[in-house]
């Protein structure tokens, strides 16, 4: 572990890992540390959106998850009882998602961060941020054996999660936040074929939805009100359970699978933060977080991973300010996201559809454009402002 870095980032999954790589591929000698080892599981609804899925590609990484055997995606359903919404998610240049296991996502973009060039670290637990004069100037933590290690930079990048221990350390100030709005608990089934298609089933009060992901395996995932968190989790499969025999013909496929996994999930906040102070910058999870319903945390993580790096290199080349760039990178974040963070919030209550909302889906029902436009905005390929702007859907 050397000494001295232009940028540490901690924290190695979809958001450090990319940036480590990007500014790693721009010259800039990087450290990349995660107290994991890959490949790792993590919680995750596993969605790569189609923008997504372009960043793997512009980076020369997407034959690599092909390769893997990941099932794409070409069509999402939204099963809303009365009508169902189906479409294409993606666009011409990037037409599919995939839902792919965070052991073969995450260890791909590790490597991919070390052939650029980044020193990685795995298995390194940090235990402090270093200071001087208030600025951040490095980290201090452990390995799996105990042993000390410390290193220098000139900007520590915390990539850590929504409960990210950089942030702790910095204070980061958090804003627009909302409470866990709901539960969501997933686990894989085999033998439960998806055909390309990416399933989501709404009823009041509840949810849930079935992907394909890798090695025959489909990730179901279900969700409850957040006001039935503490009484629910005393029993999660058969609520779990209950809530998939809400639609008889879904629960039916479910009989000819089997169950391959324990449970997963947990309730989860909604927040933006201050994504940079003196010597330290956030991204991904630690910088914005908003429910999984929408499954657009893979995708924010690319798309902030590249802005992020975009940022620190314009301040470290000299042509902004290191306070100029890095507030840019947080307006253009919180203009961007804003939109789908209280469209998201919104869906996470699972509260029955507005009476506007039951006259729109059934003015785009088996309007193909404009299904593919519903399918699109979620997928997050159209802003939920853009979709939702008036006369529309008149124009399909």
């Amino acid at each position: 572990m050397g000494n001295s870095y232009d940028v540490i980032v901690v924290g190695a999954r979809c958001a450090g890992s990319p940036t480590a790589m990007l500014l790693a591929r721009k010259g800039y000698r990087v450290l990349l540390v995660d107290r994991a080892t890959f490949p790792s599981d993590t919680l995750s609804t596993h969605v790569v959106q189609p923008l997504a899925v372009a960043a793997l590609a512009r980076w020369g990484l997407l034959d690599r998850l092909t390769t893997t055997g990941c099932p794409p995606i070409h069509t999402y359903s939204f099963d809303f009882g009365p009508v169902t919404i189906a479409g294409s998610p993606g666009t011409d240049d990037a037409p599919v998602a995939y839902c792919p296991r965070r052991t073969v996502l995450d260890k791909l973009l590790v490597d991919a961060a070390a052939e650029a060039g980044a020193d990685v670290l795995e298995g390194f637990h940090l235990d402090e941020l270093l200071m001087e004069d208030g600025r951040v100037v490095g980290i201090k933590g452990h390995g799996e054996y105990g042993s000390q290690r410390s290193a220098r930079a000139h900007v520590v990048v915390g990539a850590d999660g929504r409960n990210s221990t950089v942030v702790k350390a910095v204070g980061a100030e958090e804003y627009n936040a909302r409470p866990a709005l709901l539960a969501l608990y997933y686990t894989y089934w085999s033998g439960l074929p998806m055909n390309g298609r990416f399933e989501i089933y709404i009823r009041p009060q509840r949810g849930f939805g079935a992907a394909e992901t890798h090695d025959g395996l489909t990730i179901v995932f279900a969700g409850w009100p957040i006001a039935e968190f503490e009484r629910n989790k005393r029993d999660i499969e058969g609520n779990f359970l209950n809530t998939l025999a809400l639609v008889p013909a879904f629960a039916e496929r479910l009989r000819g699978a089997r169950r391959a996994a324990r449970f997963y999930g947990a309730a989860l906040p909604n927040f933006f933060r201050k994504p940079y102070g003196p010597g330290w910058a956030l991204v991904g999870d630690a910088a914005y977080h908003k429910d999984s319903i929408t499954a657009q945390g893979i995708a924010d993580a690319f798309r902030e991973a590249g802005r992020c790096a975009d940022a620190l290199d314009q301040a470290f080349s000299g042509n902004q300010s290191f306070d100029q760039a890095m507030a840019e990178y947080q307006r253009e974040r919180d203009e961007l996201v804003y939109p789908m963070y209280d469209f998201t919030c919104q869906l996470a209550t699972l509260e029955p559809p507005s009476p506007e909302m039951q006259q729109l889906l059934g003015a785009i029902y088996r309007r193909q454009k404009a299904m593919d436009a519903f399918v699109r905005m979620y997928a997050g390929v159209i802003s939920p402002s853009e979709f939702f702007a008036p006369r529309l859907v008149d124009s399909f």
